[in-house]
């Protein structure tokens, strides 16, 4: 996994309709140790509890699988 830098984050947290603290925090704090996989069940089980709609979603995956492109 590679860190995102503040401008990788910035872009995806400036996409329309995104909550971008959310993009910011979440994609701040990406956990090496769990994986690609588990970052992702991570995204969704805290979208589900904070209500996040759908373009912060895309956003954060985005941003998951680009830390992870290898």
């Amino acid at each position: 996994m590679k860190h995102l830098t503040a401008e990788q984050i910035e872009k995806l947290a400036s996409r329309a309709g995104v909550k971008r603290r959310a993009v910011e925090n979440f994609l701040g704090t990406l956990c090496a140790d769990a994986g690609k996989s588990g970052n992702l069940a991570n995204c969704w089980q805290d979208a589900l509890v904070y209500r996040w709609n759908a373009a912060t979603i895309g956003a954060i995956e985005a941003g998951i699988k680009l830390a992870y492109k290898a």
